[in-house]
């Protein structure tokens, strides 16, 4: 899950002071489950930016709407585009894919970010609190690691065992985060496969990943994909 925080009000006040219609659109997939940018915080933050402009005595109308996903297609994206014809400029409350695919399908509008995107594989470990446990690195090493990522997990993406700084079962960062190498040492022997750990890494393709520049998925005839890089 894609975790994000709403950017600051003035922040977002800033970037759109000089326009006379806002449309603040919402996106009701990862950033709502978050409490970060659905359709209903983008009715409040359409709601907060209406006071601001109030209180300082400007003349900005604002609306609001929202859609399933703001990162692809389909009726309720369409009506989102329709509905900009009336904004001079958009905020969305999606994710940084979001707001880019919003401003690729309406190059006539300035489309500006209403969150930072903080985290792109989350799970909700309680409510309120949420862990990143993926970096989409391409290339998935979990059937070596006990189903833990040293990638996203360890601080330095180490893939054959822990640093030097690690102690006492915690990272040398910070003593509140947890070793992911120790993590991952205690599940293997839990599992009985320890002879995984003792097995060098083979060597990562990181080209794969993120690191290879902006990629593109596939699918081909036979429901293989192929990640490409342009």
């Amino acid at each position: 899950m894609i975790v994000a925080r709403q950017k600051p009000l003035r922040e977002i006040y800033q970037t759109v002071l000089g326009y006379d219609r806002v449309l603040v659109t919402g996106c009701n997939t990862c950033v709502a489950v978050c409490h970060a940018g659905g359709s209903k915080e983008a009715e409040v933050l359409a709601s907060l930016l209406r006071i601001l402009t109030i209180q300082e005595g400007r003349n900005m109308e604002l609306a609001h709407t929202g859609t399933s996903r703001q990162c692809e297609g389909g009726e309720e994206f369409r009506s989102l585009l329709e509905a900009a014809d009336w904004a001079d400029a958009l905020v969305s409350t999606a994710c940084g894919a979001g707001v880019q695919y919003v401003a690729e399908r309406r190059p006539d509008k300035p489309v500006y970010p209403g969150a930072d995107t903080v985290i792109l594989g989350g799970v909700t470990e309680r409510p309120g609190l949420w862990t990143e446990k993926c970096q989409g690195c391409g290339e998935c090493v979990l059937a070596r690691t006990g189903g833990i990522c040293p990638v996203s997990r360890c601080a330095k993406c180490l893939l054959n065992g822990p640093c030097g700084g690690s102690s006492q079962g915690k990272c040398e960062i910070s003593p509140e985060l947890d070793c992911a190498w120790q993590l991952i040492i205690d599940r293997l022997k839990a599992l009985g496969r320890m002879d995984l750990f003792e097995e060098p890494a083979p060597l990562k393709d990181w080209a794969a990943g993120r690191a290879g520049g902006p990629g593109r998925v596939i699918k081909q005839e036979d429901s293989c994909e192929t990640r490409t890089h342009e």
